[in-house]
């Protein structure tokens, strides 16, 4: 893995490789209006299928797919079927048969050099951007359109990128959205950015927004190395190295209004201007990529570390405008994120990292930090990692001259059935995948959503000493006659919290859980093999809601949050603070949420509820509580266990 100035120097080269060759070489969740809500996600197998092609050295950087064939291009000069032993030549693109791996073997180009990126216009014409000079044997730079099923550069097609590299191409609708290194296409001036007729290859002249001057750092040259377009085609965000578009000052990043005449939307982040430990990176917001209904878009970051978005993942709300920061944010302590894929509810991340949630770790393993070696999946609400760890390793299977860990994924994509990755390297799941995987749908999981009960009525659990609580029943406003519930599984407990059919509870320093029905604790298990580092101990009382753990801990004033994935249990590595007015946290005894208030107790013993509203300004104003019981010598509201259940 090597150490910082390993990794300086692979990322140094990882970005000037746009214009040629590769050579080779925790969760933060930010304060913002937006609470996102969970909703179920499908996630793919982590086992990659075993018929990819393996690609002979250099790297995949792009995929499409028409029909049933699957295209892969990249810098490489040679594939092979999986399991053969004699390599193909091929000229840094070829195609194969998405459910076998068979090679297309009528599909013959011949790139001359990198293949960068790859579309699929309107008419079924296979786009090609990169960085070659020759596209079968004949003078075509940058950018062409050839034929699915040969390979034969089609003539018709008129787009050129004469002017320097393409990077990416996106086709909506019957726009060809460009980003690269290039100042001309199709013979008119057009600065890293440009539009196309999709069918024919003709500019856009309505498309008029360039982006320009590259950030001032070493090496520096400016470029879009990566756009997307939402969903319904209204937005165009671009990231890369630049810092003004259309002479508005837009640092890496940019979101252009494409719904009609294109132009710079009124939305900036300062995230991404500051610069990052490494003085390696001319720039460092690498990949972005829209949600399946484009109410979000996530960047992935490099960069080492620093106090802008550096080594990170970033979720942002489409429809905010203005001076925005990130929704949420998961650092992977100073290792590179140079893909994302935003899909099926989850946010794939892929790159040159080794842990996520990792903000307290600096070129190593912090508290909260969570093994993931190359490849993660995020919850797309709270950003916290999924149990889905394959990792970017060949295990013990790597061949003659392979190699077991390069500096780049280039490229999260998700066909029709799986995620496909390609990158510089050659095993991944302990298996030899040359310069590309996939990881398909067959064999994934759905994840439900888990939550606080949402029940308007019910039953609060009373801690009550080892092996029993009390039970009683409430109606969201007022409580009935206590009872005691022997529960030989729950001793030493102190705060608990429900999550759909779960307890987790507090004894010791260990947050275990339980399944929970039928008013019976079930035997404990330890939360999370990631959650040694949190010391549960202190925690005074708790609640779980949309993806988050709220609590209070012995002698603080204060309600916190930490970010809880309920696919593997890990908490969140940073606590962040909740605006509140009004109520002394310090005394609180044990909290639960319900039907939109916070139900809790003190050391007075008296149990009061007051709204909770996470999102805004103020989420808990004290001036709003008020006092359910005051308690009596059959129940004193003054025990860290407190928690809300419907059995």
């Amino acid at each position: 893995m090597g150490g910082s100035v390993k990794l300086s120097i692979t990322r140094l080269l990882v970005s000037l490789a746009v214009l040629g060759p590769v050579i080779t070489l925790c969760a933060v969740p930010a304060q913002a209006a937006v609470v996102p809500v969970p909703t179920a996600a499908t996630i793919t197998s982590a086992n990659p299928v075993d018929y990819t092609p393996q690609v002979q050295n250099g790297s995949v950087r792009a995929f499409a797919q028409i029909g049933d064939t699957i295209y892969a291009g990249g810098s490489f000069t040679g594939v092979k079927p999986a399991g053969a032993s004699a390599w193909t030549p091929a000229g840094n693109l070829v195609a194969y048969d998405a459910t076998t791996g068979a090679l297309r073997t009528g599909f013959t180009p011949v790139f001359d050099n990198a293949v960068q990126a790859l579309a699929v216009n309107p008419d079924g014409k296979l786009i090609v951007g990169g960085n070659f000079t020759k596209v079968n044997g004949v003078v075509r730079k940058n950018l062409v359109a050839i034929d699915p099923g040969t390979g034969a550069t089609i003539t018709t097609w008129v787009g050129q990128a004469d002017g320097g590299v393409v990077r990416r191409t996106v086709v909506q609708g019957n726009h060809l959205y460009l980003a690269g290194a290039f100042h001309y296409v199709n013979g008119t001036a057009h600065s890293l950015l440009a539009r196309l007729d999709a069918r024919t290859g003709a500019i856009d002249a309505t498309f008029q927004v360039d982006a320009s001057v590259a950030r001032a750092t070493p090496n520096s040259t400016e470029l879009v190395w990566a756009i997307a377009v939402s969903p319904d085609g209204r937005t165009l965000m671009a990231v890369g190295n630049f810092t003004k578009v259309n002479a508005l000052a837009r640092n890496q990043v940019v979101m252009i209004d494409v719904s009609g005449t294109p132009a710079v939307a009124n939305w900036t982040t300062d995230r991404y201007v500051a610069a990052c430990l490494s003085s390696a990176f001319p720039f460092y917001a690498r990949d972005v990529d829209f949600s399946d209904d484009g109410s979000y878009f996530v960047i992935g970051a490099d960069g080492g570390d620093g106090d802008a978005y550096c080594d990170a993942i970033a979720r942002f709300e489409t429809a905010d405008r203005g001076a925005v920061g990130a929704t949420w944010v998961n650092f992977t302590g100073r290792d590179s994120v140079t893909s994302i894929e935003a899909t099926d509810g989850l946010v794939y991340v892929a790159g040159h990292f080794r842990w996520l949630n990792n903000a307290n770790g600096g070129d190593s393993k912090g508290a909260g930090g969570v093994d993931r070696y190359g490849f993660g999946a995020l919850n797309a609400s709270n950003g916290m990692p999924q149990a889905w760890n394959p990792t970017r390793s060949p295990g013990d299977s790597l061949p003659a001259g392979g190699v077991a860990w390069g500096a780049i994924v280039w490229e999260l994509w998700k066909g029709s059935n799986g995620l496909y990755a390609g990158f510089d390297s050659d095993g991944v799941a302990g298996e030899y995948h040359g310069r590309q995987a996939m990881f398909p749908t067959t064999g994934g999981r759905t994840i439900a959503v888990q939550d606080a009960p949402t029940a308007t009525t019910g039953y609060l659990y009373l801690g009550a000493g080892d092996g029993k609580l009390t039970k009683v029943p409430f109606d969201g406003t007022t409580i009935g006659a206590p009872g005691s519930t022997a529960q030989a599984q729950f001793t030493s407990g102190k705060a608990a919290f429900s999550v759909s059919g779960n307890l987790l509870w507090a004894k010791g320093t260990v947050l275990d859980i339980s399944g929970f029905g039928a008013g019976t604790v079930r035997a404990p298990a330890v939360a999370s093999g990631f959650n040694s580092w949190f010391d549960a101990s202190t925690m005074t009382g708790a609640f779980y809601l949309n993806g988050r753990m709220y609590y209070t801990l012995t002698g603080s004033n204060s309600l916190y949050y930490r970010y809880l994935t309920t696919d593997g249990w890990i908490i969140g590595c940073t606590a962040f603070t909740l605006a509140t007015t009004g109520i002394t946290w310090s005394t609180v005894r044990g909290m639960a949420w319900v039907n939109g208030k916070l139900v809790y107790g003190s050391t007075d013993g008296k149990l009061r509820a007051v709204p909770f509203a996470p999102a805004a300004a103020t989420a808990v104003a004290g001036a709003s509580a008020t006092v359910i019981t005051a308690g009596t010598t059959a129940a004193t509201w003054s025990q860290p266990t407190l928690f809300f259940a419907t059995s």
